[in-house]
C-alpha cells in the first residue's frame, strides 16, 4: 500500500510539474494569474514631449542602450507633443540607433501650443554635404500612427500582467486618455482595469515637493489632462516620481556632448547640440526616470509611501501613508550626480565601445 501510495505520489507532482510549465496552473500559491509577480527584464514604455528639452532625447538614447545590453525591452514609445514632426524626430533615433520596430503613438488631441525649450523640430531634415538626409527613417506616413493611447492598449494587452514599466517624461496626455478608454479589440478591460492589469510601476518625471509649494511645469501645460490623470490613475499601482531638482545637479555641457561623438557628425544628438543652442540650462531630468526603472530603486534614495493630489493650480500635494502608492526620488549628493552622468555618458558612447 505505501509503495503504491508513493507511486500515486509521483504522479501527481509529475502532473502538477507539467501543468505549471505550460501555464494551466499557478504555481507560487496563488491562483489568480494577475497576481502572478514578473521577474524578467523591465518592460518599457517611453512616454514623452520629445521636441523640446534634450533630454528627452538622452532618455531615448539610453533606452536603446539597456536593451542593446539585455536588461529591458523597449516596448514602444508615446509621443505627447503634437505634431508629425515630433513622431519623425523619434523615427529618426529608432531607425539610427538600430530598433526601427519600435512602434511610435502620437497624440493629436492634445496640448495646443506647449513652451518650446530648444527647437530641434528640423532635425529629420538635416541634410549631408552632397544635399542628400543626413538620418534614414524607417515610417512612410506618419498620419498611419496609431493614437497614443490606441499604442498603449496594444502594447498593454500584450503583456504579462503587472510587467509594464512606463517612463513618463512629458505630458500625461496619452496617459489620461488610455484612463478613459473603453474595451476595444484589443482587450475587453476599460483604461483603468487595464493599467491595473498590466502596469507594473510608472516612473513619472515631474512633481514639487519637499517645502516648496508650486505648480509642476509638465502638468500646468494640460492642467485639464493632468487632473484626470491623477483621478483616473489606480490607487494600487506604484508610481514614482522624479523631481526636477533631483536631475538639476546633472549637467551634460554642450562641449562634452559633443566631444563625446566625436568619432563621427553623423549623430541626431550631436547634430541637434551643433544645430541648435542647447547651452539653455537644460539637465538631465529625464534619464532619472529611466534609469530608476531599469536599475531599479536601490540606485536612488526614495520618500516615504504616500499619496498625491494635484490642485487646480498644477501643485503635487504628498501625504504619508504607509499603504500609499506613492514615492518621490529625493535629491543627493554632487558624487551621486557625477555618476548619474558617466551612466548617460556611457550611453552616448556606447557605439564605439
Amino acid at each position: 500500500m505505501n509503495h503504491l501510495m508513493n507511486n500515486i505520489r509521483l504522479l501527481v507532482a509529475a502532473a502538477l510539474f507539467l501543468l505549471c510549465s505550460i501555464g494551466m496552473v499557478s504555481c507560487n500559491g496563488n491562483d489568480e494569474p494577475s497576481k502572478r509577480s514578473y521577474d524578467d527584464v523591465p518592460l518599457v514604455i517611453l512616454d514623452t514631449d520629445i521636441g523640446s528639452s534634450t533630454d528627452d532625447l538622452f532618455a531615448l538614447e539610453m533606452l536603446y542602450y539597456y536593451q542593446n545590453q539585455g536588461r529591458c525591452k523597449l516596448l514602444g514609445v508615446v509621443v505627447d507633443r503634437m505634431g508629425e514632426h515630433c513622431a519623425a524626430i523619434t523615427d529618426v533615433m529608432n531607425t539610427y540607433f538600430g530598433h526601427p520596430e519600435v512602434p511610435i503613438g502620437l497624440v493629436r488631441n492634445g496640448i495646443p501650443s506647449p513652451r518650446v525649450w530648444i527647437d530641434y523640430s528640423a532635425l529629420p531634415s538635416y541634410a549631408a554635404s552632397d544635399g542628400r538626409p543626413m538620418f534614414g527613417r524607417s515610417v512612410s506616413d506618419y498620419s498611419t500612427l496609431p493614437d497614443g493611447w490606441q499604442l498603449y492598449r496594444r502594447l498593454l494587452a500584450a503583456q504579462p500582467d503587472h510587467s509594464v514599466s512606463i517612463c513618463s517624461v512629458g505630458f500625461v496626455t496619452a496617459l489620461s486618455q488610455l484612463l478613459a478608454s473603453p474595451a476595444d479589440e484589443y482587450s475587453p478591460l476599460n483604461g483603468v482595469e487595464l493599467v491595473r492589469t498590466k502596469v507594473k510601476c510608472l516612473y513619472i518625471m515631474g512633481g514639487v515637493f519637499g517645502q516648496s509649494v508650486e505648480p509642476d511645469f509638465n502638468f500646468a501645460q494640460g492642467i485639464t489632462f493632468a487632473q484626470e490623470f491623477f483621478s483616473l490613475w489606480p490607487n494600487d499601482v506604484d508610481m514614482i516620481f522624479s523631481p526636477m531638482e533631483v536631475g538639476q545637479g546633472i549637467e551634460y555641457k554642450p562641449e562634452q556632448v559633443v566631444a563625446d561623438v566625436s568619432w563621427t557628425d553623423v549623430h541626431p544628438i550631436k547634430q541637434v547640440y551643433l544645430k541648435c543652442d542647447c547651452n539653455t540650462g537644460q539637465m538631465m531630468w529625464d534619464p532619472m526616470a529611466v534609469i530608476n526603472a531599469v536599475e531599479g530603486d536601490e540606485v536612488f534614495s526614495l520618500s516615504q509611501r504616500g499619496t498625491v493630489k494635484l490642485t487646480s493650480k498644477a501643485e503635487t500635494i504628498f501625504t504619508p501613508d504607509a499603504a500609499g502608492n506613492c514615492r518621490y526620488q529625493l535629491p543627493r549628493s554632487s558624487e551621486w550626480n557625477s555618476t548619474m552622468l558617466e551612466k548617460i555618458r556611457k550611453a552616448n558612447l556606447s557605439l564605439v565601445e
